[in-house]
C-alpha cells in the first residue's frame, strides 16, 4: 500500500525534531488503515510499517505503564512474538533489541498471568508481584530518547520504505 504524505508537511515535522518527524510518518502510515490497525489492515502494510507501529505502541505501554501494562494490554504475542526486536537489532538499536529479548522471557514466563481480565486493583498489584520487570521499565526510560533517535535516521534514510513523498 502507498501511504502518500507531503514534502512540505515532512519537512516542517522534522525542523519541529525527531519525534515530530517520526509522529508524522506513524500518523500517515496509521491514517492509510483507517487509524487502527486490525488483522483485516495489517496485510496491507510491509514490515517496516509495521515494526515502526510497534515501536509506537511499545513506546506509548511501557512510558504510561510499563512492559506489565503492554502485556496486560494485549501487545505481548505483537511484541515479542514478532521479529520486532531483530527488527530493532536491525535498524541500529542494539542495546533496546537486547532489552525487548529480555522482555520475552520473562512475557514467556509470566504472559498468561499478566494477560488475564482483572479488576484495576489487582491490574496495580501486578506491578508488585513482578518486580522483574522494573529494570526493564527503567532501561527502557533511560534509552528512550537515543532508541526514538535511532528510529527517526533509520526511517528518514529508508523513507520510501515508509511513505510516498510528494511535493
Amino acid at each position: 500500500m502507498d501511504i502518500n504524505i507531503q514534502e512540505s508537511k515532512l519537512k516542517e515535522a522534522a525542523g519541529n525534531g525527531t519525534d515530530a518527524f517520526l509522529t508524522c510518518i506513524h500518523d500517515a502510515i496509521l491514517d492509510a488503515v483507517g487509524g487502527e490497525v486490525t488483522a483485516e489492515t495489517l496485510p496491507l502494510l510491509n514490515g517496516e510499517q509495521i515494526t515502526l507501529l510497534a515501536y509506537f505502541i511499545l513506546r506509548e505501554e511501557v512510558m504510561d505503564g510499563g512492559f506489565i501494562q503492554l502485556i496486560h494490554n494485549g501487545y505481548g504475542p505483537f511484541i515479542f512474538l514478532n521479529p520486532f526486536a531483530k527488527a530493532m537489532r536491525l535498524w541500529g538499536a542494539h542495546d533496546f533489541s537486547k532489552l525487548v529479548y529480555k522482555g520475552r522471557k520473562l512475557f514467556e514466563k509470566y504472559g498468561s498471568e499478566l494477560s488475564a481480565d482483572c479488576t484495576d486493583e489487582a491490574f496495580m498489584a501486578l506491578f508488585e508481584q513482578y518486580p522483574e520487570f522494573d529494570d526493564l521499565d527503567d532501561a527502557f526510560i533511560e534509552m528512550e530518547e537515543e532508541v526514538t533517535d535511532i528510529i527517526a535516521h533509520y526511517v528518514d534514510d529508508h523513507l520510501e520504505q515508509f511513505v510516498v513523498v510528494h511535493s
